[in-house]
């Protein structure tokens, strides 16, 4: 793709990489999700495919799928693709390449790093700098507490609620699809910022994947804000060439990116539909732009009640389509939602340990406090600036939460799974 000038055989050779990477990602990931909703289908219409059989004698469903094969298949990708545009110059050096896809803090499950912002890193003379792994060990530090502390615990109540979507509590419900919405941004930053600070460590500076996603007023922005190294892979590499060259409808674009965010994730029709939701809304609240402004000015409501208006709407939409997005079949999502606003019992009936749901609010409240003043990106400042004393205390006191809260139990990251 780099030597030659002839359009036509770049395009071939950008074609055969994408689809021998996307082919590779289908084996192992959407094959049986695709032969048996094809199956399901000519079912529909009284045909049968017999794939049991097929799928027997081949084993598909042993089948392992790597870690982390969404991430570094998109990686690949945008490499390619890079090549292909003229961004940036075919790395020569296998060494180099090979790190690049497998860099290890970021290989199972992201921040997707782009070639023309990593590979030039790997090539540059890795200095000691104490300050960096300071704010590495810190932010490594803080992903752990993010995880074991806060993710898993709010997993437990979450477990529950989902394991039991015909429980007659709705508020046990309602509470657990708002837990999980805090547990699955716990759980994902949890690990970019191991990861980025894993990487701090040894001199590399990984893309920032979150930006205080939770305080987000507006759908537009919320996906700008979350999931930012994919968000952004999706907005440069399909949605810009389908507007802009393919000549695609935006409001059509915006349908295919969010049908393939749902796909990424998994194969699973749950994934796709909250996706698609997620699209929906989107596309309403760009489509009412001009009236909603011109409700708002006539209403004379002021812009901190629209932004907390919005914030409202937002949390609450999300909460509710990731429903779709935690439970195993959507048959299973409707009957979480139905009993959710069945309003049949007002007690609280996850687990029966009232200080541990107690204890989970408060740390929800103190992760966020401290996500609005430092971000996801400069937790750090907490520790650093401070004085001696007062940062080996907090050194001790890390520990102490760490021995003391830490949830005992065997649980992978979520977005492993992708």
């Amino acid at each position: 793709m780099f030597k030659t000038n002839n359009a036509k055989i770049k395009k071939i050779f950008l074609t055969f990489s994408i689809i021998t990477n996307v082919g590779i990602l289908f084996l192992f990931k959407y094959f049986l999700f695709f032969t048996s909703s094809l199956d399901a289908l000519i079912g529909f219409f009284g045909a049968e495919m017999s794939l049991e059989e097929t799928a027997n004698s081949y084993n598909f469903n042993n089948i392992l799928l790597p870690i982390g094969i969404s991430f570094y298949t998109f990686q690949t990708m945008s490499y390619s693709i890079e090549v292909y545009r003229g961004s940036i110059k075919p790395e020569k050096h296998l060494g180099k390449f090979a790190l690049y896809i497998a860099f290890f803090p970021q290989l199972v499950a992201g921040p997707i790093e782009r070639a023309s912002r990593l590979i030039p890193q790997l090539k540059q003379k890795v200095q000691i700098n104490i300050p960096n792994i300071k704010k590495g060990l810190i932010l490594m530090a803080w992903g752990f507490f993010l995880k074991v502390i806060v993710a898993d615990r709010l997993g437990i109540y979450v477990d529950q609620a989902f394991n039991n979507p015909e429980s007659p509590h709705n508020i046990s419900l309602i509470l657990g699809g708002f837990f999980f919405s805090f547990q699955i941004y716990y759980d994902f930053s949890a690990y970019t910022s191991i990861a980025i600070g894993a990487a701090k460590t040894m001199g590399y500076d990984l893309i920032q994947n979150f930006n205080k996603p939770i305080f987000s007023t507006s759908f537009s922005q919320f996906w700008k804000r979350w999931h930012i190294s994919f968000m952004q892979w999706l907005r440069d590499f399909l949605y810009r060439p389908l507007v802009r060259d393919q000549k695609t409808n935006r409001l059509t674009a915006v349908i295919i990116v969010f049908f393939i965010n749902g796909l990424w994730h998994g194969a699973n029709w749950t994934f796709i539909v909250w996706s698609l939701l997620n699209a929906l809304i989107l596309i309403i609240e760009i489509a009412t732009i001009p009236i909603r402004k011109r409700i708002f000015k006539m209403m004379r409501i002021p812009k901190r009640t629209i932004r907390i208006l919005g914030w409202f709407t937002v949390i609450n939409y999300l909460t509710f389509t990731l429903i779709f997005f935690r439970s195993p079949s959507l048959s299973q999502a409707f009957l979480y939602i139905k009993n959710m606003f069945s309003f049949g019992s007002l007690h609280i009936d996850i687990l029966g340990n009232y200080f541990e749901l107690f204890l989970c609010i408060i740390l929800i409240l103190i992760v966020q406090i401290i996500h609005y003043y430092k971000g996801n990106n400069k937790v750090y400042e907490i520790v650093t600036q401070r004085p001696n004393h007062i940062r080996y205390s907090m050194y001790l006191a890390y520990i102490l939460i760490i021995v003391l809260f830490a949830i005992n139990r065997q649980n992978t990251f979520i977005y492993f799974q992708f």
